[in-house]
């Protein structure tokens, strides 16, 4: 997984989470669906029966944004890898090295001078 793009981990990670996330929703539609089993009254067995129904719902409205969120993730990683893969670089020329003082000529006159 070292050498795989970051955009392919990326929708990866979001199918497991949305595996995740509908395992517990099932389980918790089970739930209610068994509490409406056991309810005694048909006024208590509807409400959980809805419970159960909305719970399935908004996992699955949950699930739909985070698969959503996660694609245009990769998508903008890879453009962006694209982009960045494709733009030629600058290459700086390299700094010369500093030219040594020239000497004075003004201090040469001045040691003839004498």
């Amino acid at each position: 997984m070292a050498d795989a793009d970051l955009d392919v981990v990326i929708r990866q990670l979001a199918r497991q989470l949305n595996t995740g996330l509908m395992t517990r929703a099932k389980e918790r539609r089970d739930r209610f669906n068994g509490l409406a089993a056991k309810a005694k009254g048909k006024d208590t067995g509807a409400r959980f029966k809805m419970m159960a129904k909305a719970t399935m719902e908004q996992a699955t409205a949950a699930a739909r944004r985070l698969q959503m969120s996660a694609d245009n993730v990769a998508d903008s990683y890879a453009r962006s890898m694209r982009i960045a893969a494709s733009t030629p670089v600058a290459v700086k020329a390299e700094k010369k090295p500093a030219k040594e003082r020239p000497v004075k000529k003004v201090a040469k006159a001045k040691k003839k001078a004498k």
